[in-house]
């Protein structure tokens, strides 16, 4: 059975460590500031439904596996706070996560302004 009160309580301390992110990761920072500029650029240009989507997705996923890497960072950095080779393995992998998706959001950024930017090229000339 699903009890809405258990998660309605928990919700708060989600919140909270989405606050965290933003406030305490750089990277989180960078992300958050692309997002800013990214659908601010969709409402300008104009973006389709279907692209909307594609980048709310994109743009959800690279924030979501940053608060992941986030998190791994620290239970390891609590686990291990002298340096171990495997700890190190642990971090890096974490951030070469977020980095690959990283490249997947830039690919789907780069079709759609494409898109959108050899169109009202082609419509200048």
């Amino acid at each position: 059975m699903i009890n809405i009160q258990k998660f309605l309580k928990s919700v708060p301390f989600a919140w909270e460590g989405i606050i965290t992110l933003f406030k305490s990761e750089n990277n989180a920072k960078i992300h958050l500031l692309a997002v800013v500029v990214v659908v601010i650029s969709g409402f300008l240009i104009g973006f389709s439904e279907a692209e909307w989507l594609a980048i709310i997705l994109t743009m959800s996923g690279v924030l979501a596996l940053e608060a992941v890497n986030t998190a791994i960072e620290a239970l390891v950095d609590l686990a291990s706070p002298a340096f171990h080779p495997l700890a190190k393995k642990a971090k890096d992998v974490a951030a070469g996560a977020v980095l690959l998706f990283v490249f997947g959001a830039l690919v789907v950024a780069g079709i759609i302004l494409w898109n959108h930017f050899s169109y009202i090229i082609s419509s200048i000339l």
